[in-house]
């Protein structure tokens, strides 16, 4: 936990993130084949993460007037897609990381096989999972479904990873730096948030947009961020190696920016987030703290 963490976000941290572990522990009991496919699923999904997107589904949920257990489903889809996307992320074909959250990477604990396997099986589950949701109408359902898949298809996270690519050992502007990481990043925050939203039957377009708003602003806020820890942090604290995008010769906000300027927009960032959320009541301060958390978090 983060010292600059309020007891009142530490404690709806810590409750949302057991209460995703628990229910994806819950969901990955399926009658899997193989020797070692639903080993893998489970080291993949259940070794640690601050699991900020569920958070956020569960925030989104809360600050509209729903509850928690309303977002359940919506918080392990948007989980499962983003433990997929770790998983394909570190394959010796894309960043060939050896370390993730502190241990050794899918494809090094198991094989490169396993991996590709496991995440073309979490990404089917996240979409099997929301369409099992009982209280949300048809549409609704539709509609979740069809945000969680532009988020992290080609118009999305999948698009944002190939500009990354194609973005190696090359300059970009800052707007193109934004565009690549509102969809890599950012486009799946946006639907977490969007869809803990969605979650309550009684939530306004007005809200929603708002939502959206908010979660636009914090996507890039958690980049930049991301982008400071890459050179102020270190591996051991951060779980992956220090230094990686350096290393991959990748643009950031702190090559573009430098690190005080980056450090400037970050909370620019945080602060327009927070701004969004002006009309709602106080069941919003979870975001609203969260906005803030994103940009102190030391991993």
């Amino acid at each position: 936990m983060n010292s600059q963490q309020s007891p009142t976000l530490q404690s709806f941290l810590q409750d949302s993130q057991n209460r995703v572990n628990e229910n994806l522990s819950d969901c990955l009991q399926l009658n899997i084949p193989g020797k070692n496919l639903k080993s893998a699923m489970e080291y993949a999904c259940l070794g640690g993460g601050k699991r900020i997107r569920p958070v956020l589904a569960y925030g989104g949920a809360v600050a509209v007037g729903g509850t928690k257990s309303l977002a359940d489903n919506a918080a392990m889809a948007v989980e499962l897609i983003h433990a997929y996307s770790l998983v394909h992320d570190d394959l010796p074909a894309m960043d060939d990381d050896d370390l993730r959250r502190g241990r050794p990477t899918v494809h090094k604990r198991y094989d490169e096989a396993t991996a590709i396997l496991v995440g073309d099986a979490l990404q089917a589950l996240a979409f099997n999972i929301l369409s099992r949701q009982q209280h949300v109408s048809a549409d609704v359902q539709l509609q979740m479904l069809r945000l969680l898949s532009d988020a992290s298809g080609a118009c999305g996270m999948v698009g944002g990873q190939a500009l990354d690519f194609e973005a190696v050992g090359n300059s970009l502007t800052l707007e193109q730096l934004q565009q690549m990481h509102s969809l890599k990043t950012g486009a799946l925050i946006r639907s977490a948030v969007v869809m803990g939203g969605l979650s309550h039957s009684g939530v306004s377009q007005q809200q929603l947009a708002a939502l959206e708003e908010y979660a636009s602003n914090l996507g890039l806020a958690f980049q930049v961020h991301d982008d400071i820890l890459d050179v102020t942090g270190d591996t051991e604290t951060l779980g992956k190696p220090q230094g990686s995008d350096k290393e991959l010769n990748k643009p950031t906000y702190v090559t573009l920016l430098g690190l005080e300027s980056a450090r400037d927009k970050a909370q620019q960032l945080s602060d327009q987030a927070i701004a969004a959320l002006d009309d709602f009541s106080d069941s919003a301060n979870h975001l609203r703290e969260l906005a803030s958390y994103v940009i102190q978090r030391i991993h």
